[in-house]
């Protein structure tokens, strides 16, 4: 044993000291006991001698696997060292902890014992004194002893059970086996009474609002996070809130927040953070390293969904160049994964790390994907060129996602596009032949509808790259339809969303007609609202069919 196996604070500590605290490691009891007499009044002469807390940390054959110098929280397993057994199993490990003040675990243990998802933090308060037997051993060292363990969720939000004080030979006889088998078998019938499954993202959702941002814009971002990760196939724990004047620079969040959320990932057995904005590859490792659970953005989340929706080889070559250029910067700091290529000797010094092979084996696929990328604009240009040969009008519907594209395009050509009420369904454009006849003339005419990817707040400037090939559609159309879904609370802000990123393509066509959709599920005073600002704009319901004549009088006259 040497010295880097005592944990926590051990400045001014003595050889001999150091030297006891390792023979701890040594030290075996039954499976089926929490304890022992004898380990525990060791454990308890040490810390007494030290006039420090002591804490050892047991697994479930008995064996001593962690001993540190400080309270529970200062000893603490790391989060990505503990196994990952899900909300329903607890971790397999047990605290055995001093306290030099006759008193039950603070708050701050008790969530360090929740935050490690521990078997059970017994807690031992000292006398002060003692007496240390011949040929081994102590008595006399521990006062009283108190038992910690976790509890399912209640509806008042209980996390812990603590005994009353109880002296050490009733704690050493307890049934240790039998306490860890029913808390695990509650675990699990709440788990399965969630109606969860164990393959599914069981997410919390982290929001942070800054002095800049209004109360209403930021309760619109986080639903809308929210929306996100269903439309990516995750299920949404709880989420938590935090309002600071700036982002803190190492984990966006405050160090208290931080605590919070470890805390929460273990009690609701969040497999996933995903925060509401957009994260430094510093901050993810430094938030990853805190919870031991996978954190994403944003942006992360968009690009999963469009990974699962990508449906053409130009929608996945787009999706994939997209990820790719993601993940470039975020590569480094995975650790030993990350390593040099070989070990031992001969592999230290100059030489060329897996970290920068697989840099450069990213660079080579993003050069190639890039110009796959600019052939696919050229074939879409080509065609664009023979559509304009031909002298046919074409019109790109845009909009926030979910606005109704596609039931709009549906409803209008009788198409079978794609279609459904989340987050973007479809990727890949599409263009359909709509046929108008004139009421007045008689006269047929023949317009091409563009169905485009839909937009979003703060669309990730990769997807904007990577889909440039697809949103050219908009830009050498003749005209556009906005449509807006006018039953989202925040769809205003989706006005000005969309223009935002209308204003950053070149070439943009300047004839646009405003088109509010969902009107059958809008707030009258919205209608009222929007009728007064657009005196232009219609109103339909794509998906009843309302108000399409209009709109198809509007299009012969573009």
């Amino acid at each position: 044993m040497t010295t880097e196996n005592i944990y926590g604070n051990l400045q001014g500590l003595k050889a001999n000291q150091l030297k006891q605290l390792q023979k701890l490691y040594h030290q075996r009891i039954r499976i089926d006991r929490i304890t022992t007499t004898d380990l525990a009044e060791r454990i308890a002469a040490i810390s007494t001698e030290l006039k420090q807390p002591v804490c050892v940390y047991l697994n479930r054959r008995g064996q001593v696997m962690r001993v540190g110098v400080g309270t529970p929280r200062q000893t603490q397993i790391p989060p990505l060292e503990l196994p990952r057994y899900g909300v329903q199993r607890l971790s397999g490990i047990r605290c055995l902890a001093t306290s030099l003040k006759p008193i039950p675990p603070s708050e701050a243990c008790l969530t360090a014992m929740a935050r490690q998802r521990l078997d059970a933090l017994v807690m031992f308060s000292l006398t002060g004194q003692g007496m240390m037997r011949k040929g081994g051993g102590a008595t006399g060292f521990i006062e009283n002893a108190y038992v910690a363990h976790l509890l399912p969720i209640s509806n008042d939000n209980t996390l812990w059970e603590i005994s009353p004080p109880q002296d050490i030979e009733t704690v050493a006889e307890q049934d240790f086996q039998d306490l860890v088998d029913s808390l695990e078998g509650e675990f699990s019938r709440e788990f399965i009474a969630q109606d969860v499954s164990s393959q599914e993202d069981r997410v919390l959702l982290v929001g942070l609002m800054t002095g800049k941002m209004t109360e209403l814009k930021f309760q619109d971002s986080l639903q809308e996070l929210a929306l996100l990760v269903d439309s990516a196939g995750g299920k949404v724990l709880a989420t938590i809130e935090q309002k600071r004047a700036n982002p803190h620079p190492q984990t966006l969040v405050g160090a208290g927040k931080v605590e919070e959320i470890a805390l929460q990932v273990q009690t609701l057995g969040a497999n996933l953070v995903a925060f509401d904005r957009d994260l430094s590859p510093a901050q993810v490792r430094n938030l990853e390293l805190q919870f031991g659970v996978r954190v994403v953005d944003r942006t992360e989340v968009i690009l999963d969904i469009f990974a699962q929706r990508a449906q053409s080889g130009a929608g996945k070559l787009q999706v994939e160049l997209a990820q790719l250029e993601y993940m470039l910067p975020r590569l480094t700091g995975r650790g030993r994964a990350m390593s040099r290529l070989g070990g031992g000797i001969g592999t230290r010094g100059p030489g060329e790390t897996k970290l920068e092979t697989e840099r450069r084996s990213i660079q080579k696929r993003i050069t190639r994907l890039q110009q796959e990328v600019n052939q696919l604009q050229n074939h879409r240009s080509r065609l664009r060129q023979q559509r304009q040969q031909q002298e046919i009008p074409s019109v790109a519907i845009v909009g926030y996602t979910n606005a109704g594209k596609s039931t709009l395009i549906n409803a209008l050509t009788n198409s079978e596009v794609y279609a459904a009420d989340k987050l973007f369904a479809t990727l890949d454009p599409t263009t359909r032949r709509l046929t108008i006849t004139h009421q007045e003339t008689g006269e047929t005419r023949i317009i091409l509808l563009t169905d485009t990817v839909g937009f979003i707040h703060e669309l990730p400037p990769s997807l904007m790259d990577s889909f440039r090939a697809t949103l050219e559609e908009v830009t050498e159309a003749d005209a556009m339809l906005h449509v807006v879904d006018l039953s989202h609370p925040a769809w205003e802000s989706h006005i000005k969303s969309v223009k935002t990123i209308l204003a950053d393509m070149p070439l943009a066509p300047t004839i646009e007609l405003m088109v509010f959709n969902k009107i059958d599920r809008a707030d009258s005073e919205h209608l009222e609202i929007a009728k007064e600002k657009y005196p232009q704009g219609l109103f339909i319901c794509a998906s009843k069919r309302l108000g399409l004549e209009t709109l198809r009088t509007r299009l012969v006259n573009f």
